[in-house]
């Protein structure tokens, strides 16, 4: 088990083929959703471990694994989230921030309310191997809603969500460490009851803190 959301199958799938040198073994590696052994949308590929003989162990993890891992996490809800209230009452985000980047959202809401933000994934992202990274695409909306006096909560608008996201990998002091960039985000407004608005504005706000305040934190742990 790999957590709480998670299995992974990791027996034989052939016999182990015995070498003078070395043993080769062919594990499944196959990633499901907890006590739901589900078949995974994807055919695994045959691939090879570079010819090398300097170290005890080689581990490699195929593209199909990191698949069936993006499968099981959204078969199990793990993309979906809330941002409660609270949380975005720390960042000083509320109806009244959102009506200055929207002038449609400080007519809706003339009095400043906290506000919540439902996120969520709609496709299953898509995980590609590269050499030394991999890229991950991701489709999924977010619901931005007031939080009212009487807690509450009346939804001003939901947007789709299109990103585009690459992991570089290095090996540091023997750690295998992972440096994350944003490639691209984009916004479409799929539903407003506040009316239409231009998302460009927004989406150049968001993807600025992204790329100054967010990815800069995540990179430094």
């Amino acid at each position: 088990q790999v957590d709480d959301l998670a299995e992974v199958d990791y027996s034989l799938s052939s016999l182990p083929a015995v070498f003078r040198p070395f043993i080769d073994l062919d594990l499944k590696g196959i990633v499901f959703p907890t006590g739901n052994y589900t078949d995974s949308p994807y055919v695994p590929a045959s691939f090879t471990i570079p010819d090398q003989s300097d170290s005890m162990l080689y581990l490699a993890f195929s593209e199909y694994f990191f698949q069936t891992s993006s499968f099981a996490y959204y078969t199990a809800g793990a993309f979906n989230m809330t941002i409660a209230e609270e949380t975005c009452s720390y960042f000083n985000i509320n109806t009244e921030i959102f009506g200055t980047i929207i002038p449609e959202v400080a007519k809706y809401s003339v009095t400043p309310n906290p506000v919540m933000l439902k996120l969520m994934a709609t496709e299953i992202p898509i995980i590609s191997l590269e050499q030394d990274s991999f890229t991950v695409e991701i489709q999924g909306s977010m619901e931005v809603l007031a939080v009212l006096p009487d807690s509450t909560t009346q939804s001003l608008f939901t947007m789709n969500i299109a990103a585009n996201t690459s992991i570089s990998l290095n090996i540091f002091d023997q750690k295998l460490m992972g440096s994350l960039c944003l490639n691209r985000l984009q916004f479409s407004l799929a539903h407003s009851n506040v009316g239409s608005f231009e998302v460009l504005l927004l989406e150049n706000i968001l993807s600025y803190i992204l790329q100054t305040e967010v990815i800069p934190s995540a990179n430094g742990k």
